[in-house]
Parts: structure tokens; sequence; C-alpha cells
């Protein structure tokens, strides 16, 4: 039996229509540029320039001598946080046990001597900030006490301005303040801030924590909706990847007893551990790792392989 020769369908059998690609190309370019524009006005994020010390004291001379003064007097967020800082607080705890307690001291840190007297004494000084440093240092607790907490009081009824203070027995603090303010108002406080050895200097933990003690980073967080209660997100432009990967864990800060409670990131912690452990070990959990088979998604995704499968058992079977 001979075999029937194969021919090719001739091309020009079949019907044709014009086909512009210039236009197509031309169509597809403005459709995407216009989702991009409308997208990124609705949902990119801004490009907020980064707050750094130097523009804080710049702008808030006031909140800087404030906080600068609850480094000194230990009032400060900083000095009462506890581990990893310090010993003056137990820290967060899961359940029964102080984690952070349990971690201990590994990132010590004295908010009179870190923010204040080092920044101070690392650079050459005029005679009176010398010797108003030799006088704090000189002195014993009960009257740095003393100084600093009339300070406060002759602060607050100023408003906070530290032009506006009425002269008072406040020994070397408000010259060892303002030298301070002059320092981060220059640019060099932060820098020093992040002195360390080595030749890479990428430690931010003080520079981040003395505007944290503040109040003007709080304020900036809640005008961009950042806050803990606003479910804000923000992706500056430059920091690949961004804060997306963040999403699962800051979901938990919005709801109680995260919230509300003083161990709030130490039960996120122990919820995303538990919510990763769960994910991770899936497979041997029984009952879980049913679920794919008892919820027939795939039988929707491989529906084409089901009904073709069903098809030629209906055919054999005939």
């Amino acid at each position: 039996m001979k075999r029937r020769a194969h021919t090719e369908p001739d091309p020009y059998s079949f019907g044709s229509r014009p086909y512009d690609l210039v236009k197509e190309f031309v169509i597809a370019l403005v459709a995407v540029v216009v989702l991009t524009v409308v997208l990124a006005a609705a949902f990119s994020s801004p490009d907020v320039k980064p707050m750094t010390i130097a523009s804080w004291a710049t702008s808030d001379p006031g909140d800087f001598t404030t906080t600068a003064l609850a480094e000194l007097d230990g009032s400060s967020t900083t000095a009462g946080y506890g581990p990893p800082y310090n010993t003056a607080a137990e820290g967060q705890k899961l359940g029964p046990f102080a984690i952070a307690k349990m971690a201990g001291v590994t990132h010590p840190i004295d908010t009179v001597d870190a923010f204040v007297l080092k920044p101070l004494s690392a650079v050459p000084q005029n005679p009176a900030v010398t010797a108003a440093i030799g006088t704090w240092k000189a002195a014993d607790g009960d009257k740095q006490t003393a100084w600093t907490g009339a300070y406060s009081t002759a602060l607050d009824k100023a408003g906070g301005d530290p032009t506006k203070v009425a002269p008072g027995d406040f020994g070397p603090v408000p010259l060892m303040l303002a030298q301070l303010l002059n320092q981060a108002q220059a640019g060099s406080l932060e820098g020093q801030l992040m002195s360390e050895d080595g030749f890479y200097h990428s430690d931010y933990t003080l520079p981040l924590l003395l505007l944290a003690d503040g109040s003007d980073l709080a304020a900036e967080a809640q005008t961009q909706h950042l806050a803990g209660t606003q479910w804000g997100m923000m992706n500056e432009v430059g920091n690949f990847p961004g804060q997306v990967w963040l999403a699962p864990y800051t979901f938990w800060y919005q709801i109680s007893p995260y919230k509300t409670s003083g161990n709030g990131d130490a039960l996120v912690w122990g919820t995303m551990g538990l919510v990763g452990a769960v994910l991770l070990f899936l497979p041997f959990i029984p009952g879980l790792r049913s679920i794919p088979r008892l919820v027939p998604v795939y039988r929707l995704i491989w529906r084409h392989h089901y009904r073709t499968q069903k098809q030629k058992q209906a055919a054999a079977e005939v």
C-alpha cells in the first residue's frame, strides 16, 4: 500500500488581513505609560527626604534640646529601655520567659556618656565648654540631678525654647546642651555617634535611638501614615527590596492583644515563629496536610486534563 504523499498547504489560500505593527506598538506603549502613571500616582510611596539629626536640630532646636536633656538626666526612652541596651528594665516577655533579659545587655548604652559627654569630648572645645564638662564629671549624682531637674522645669516654662530659659542654678547643663546643639546643627554630631572601629561605619544604632527619643520622628511618621494604628508602609526610592516583606509582621500590630500589650514585639516575634514552623512542617501535620486533597482547587487548575481523562475513560467503557 502506497502512502499518500504529504503536501504543504498553500499559505496564499488562506484569508488575510492588514496588520499595522507600528500602530499596535504605539497603542501598547501609550497604554502602558498611562497605566504606569495612574498606578504610580495612586499607590507609589512619596520620595521624602530622610530626617537627620542635623535637619531635626535645625528645624526644631527646642525638641532636640529637650531630648538631649532627657538623655543627660536618664529619663529618655532609651535610658529606661532595658536589654539589649541597659539593665533599667527587664524588657519584653514571651509568656513566662523574659527573652530580652535572657539575652542580656549585648549593646550597652549609657545615654549620658553616649549622647552627650563623648560627642562633646570628641572634638576640640573652647575653654568654657571643656570646664563645663569637667564640672559635670566632678559633681556627684545628687548635684547632677538637681541641675537637670531645675533646667527641665525652666525649659518647660520657656515652652521648650532654650533661648528663653530664665537664669537659674543649672550648673554646666545649659552650656553643654547649647554646644551639643551647635554640633548637631553643623552636621558633625551624627558622624560622632556613628564613630566605630574599622574601615566601615554602618552602625546607625545611636543616631536612630536619639531621633526616636525625640518627638519629631514620631510626628513625621504620623504625617506619613506610618504609625502603628494607621496600617501604613513606605518603600523609599532606592531602598530595594523595600518593606513589603514586613507586611505579615506589621499586620499583627494592628489587632489586640498585640497593639495594646507592653510585650507586643515579643508576641509578634513568637507568632511569626509559630506561623513559620507551621508552614515549614505542613507536610507532616495531620489534618493540615490533607487540605489540598479535601479542597480540590487542583482540579480547577488542571480541569482540561481531568476532562480529557474522563472522556477517555467513558470511551473505553463503551
